[in-house]
């Protein structure tokens, strides 16, 4: 008796845990069925919506689509700059003399620093050409020399203004998105709640079942809207921050162009 009571006792424990797992197993199938139905729900709640709400719901999807497509074109943008910075910069530095750096620049003119570069460069040239081609009256040339820095600083100011204005291209939409999306998707929700309450009182029911599909449509505008401005707002802040560091890289970049300048035509 001793021996078929300690061989019953394992019987039962696989017993409740094979049960157990049974449990769970019909819990996820349940919850994926359930799932799936409230995906079906929400889209014949989107094709039974009236007019307005469809024409909101098609404008916050234009929005939403136009968003991605310029965040996914800008983050491609961004760290291809990046990649051609950091290129441009090891490069710059282990150069010895301008006239090389101006000839490599042609396969990294996608990096802001390469505009930047070769409109210091053109403004330097300007300067030095006049003196290297007038010679003394022994005939010895003279070496070349600067006549003024601040021409050549305010080119490289000139040059980042209009980089970072490249950079800053397409993030009016994103900021717009950011801030009218939600906006738009509770206008529509209010024109949803309105139309419910109207009906239910065109009807006369007072049930919650009369006026729940009314709601549910209304409340679509609003996660619609919301889906559409997160994304942008992400988007934007990110991209913002990218572009104060690029805007940071050109001002030390002309600093550094400036400083290696002085050292070498002063």
């Amino acid at each position: 008796m001793i021996g078929s009571a300690s061989f019953i006792r394992p019987l039962k424990l696989v017993n409740s845990r094979a049960l157990e797992v049974l449990l769970i197993s019909e819990n996820v199938h349940a919850l994926a069925l359930l799932a799936q139905g409230a995906e079906l729900d929400l889209f014949k709640l989107m094709l039974a919506s009236s007019i307005l709400t469809k024409a909101v719901l098609g404008i916050l999807l234009f929005f939403s689509i136009v968003s991605w497509a310029i965040i996914f074109k800008k983050l491609v943008v961004v760290r291809k700059l990046r990649r051609d910075s950091e290129t441009f910069i090891r490069m710059f530095r282990k150069s010895k003399r301008f006239s090389e750096i101006s000839t490599a620049c042609e396969s990294l003119r996608s990096t802001p620093l390469v505009e930047v570069f070769l409109a210091g460069y053109e403004e330097l040239e300007a300067q030095l050409l006049p003196d290297g081609k007038a010679h003394t009256s022994t005939g010895v040339m003279h070496s070349p020399t600067l006549k003024t820095i601040n021409v050549i600083q305010r080119a490289l100011s000139r040059a980042s203004s209009v980089e970072l204005t490249k950079l800053e291209r397409n993030m009016s939409w994103l900021a717009t998105t950011a801030s009218v999306a939600p906006f738009i998707g509770l206008f529509g929700t209010v024109l949803g709640i309105i139309t419910a309450f109207t009906g239910l009182g065109t009807e006369g029911a007072t049930t919650i079942r009369a006026v729940a599909p009314g709601i549910a449509e209304a409340l679509i505008a609003t996660a619609a809207g919301l889906f559409a401005a997160i994304p942008a707002v992400v988007a934007f802040n990110y991209f913002v921050h990218q572009v104060k560091e690029f805007g940071s890289a050109m001002d030390d970049f002309s600093l550094e162009f400036l400083n290696l300048m002085e050292r070498t035509f002063s």
